[in-house]
């Protein structure tokens, strides 16, 4: 079973928590946090959900806050981290499709979780398409990895 990460602010706690549950029967989930709705700082587990995808602990991750861009704007700071903020799915498939891009962020203050769930799912089901895509891809990062 593919292992993904997933991680949360207090604002996107129970939407993290909806998408554990039904994403549970196809992957194995490593649960960065938070834990709870009690308020907290998205950098503290933006970095570690970069890490656990740099490091090759999981496939791909999810990564969720308020309004998607503080969480997104964190994880794009790692080299080697393609996150791609998303709010319908297609431009989630697209973000896997031309960008190659191994995280999903999503606002979960403006999405409904059936949206969240249906986002998620065409991401992971979406392949890197290549050909002239790669070489834009190959150009993102400004930094060593």
């Amino acid at each position: 079973m593919k292992t993904i990460s997933i991680a949360s602010d207090h604002a996107g706690f129970a939407l993290k928590q909806y998408l554990k549950n039904e994403l549970s029967s196809t992957y194995s989930i490593l649960d960065i946090g938070t834990h709870s709705e009690e308020s907290m700082d998205y950098p503290d587990v933006a970095h570690p959900l970069a890490e656990s995808v740099l490091s090759g602990s999981s496939s791909w991750a999810i990564a969720i806050c308020g309004s998607g861009n503080g969480i997104n704007m964190t994880l794009n700071n790692h080299a080697g981290i393609r996150s791609a903020l998303c709010w319908n799915t297609e431009v989630a498939r697209l973000a896997r499709l031309h960008n190659d891009a191994n995280i999903i962020a999503l606002p979960a203050r403006f999405v409904t979780k059936e949206q969240a769930l249906e986002m998620v799912l065409a991401f992971s089901e979406t392949a890197f398409e290549g050909g002239r895509h790669a070489g834009r891809v190959q150009k993102i990062n400004l930094r060593e990895q």
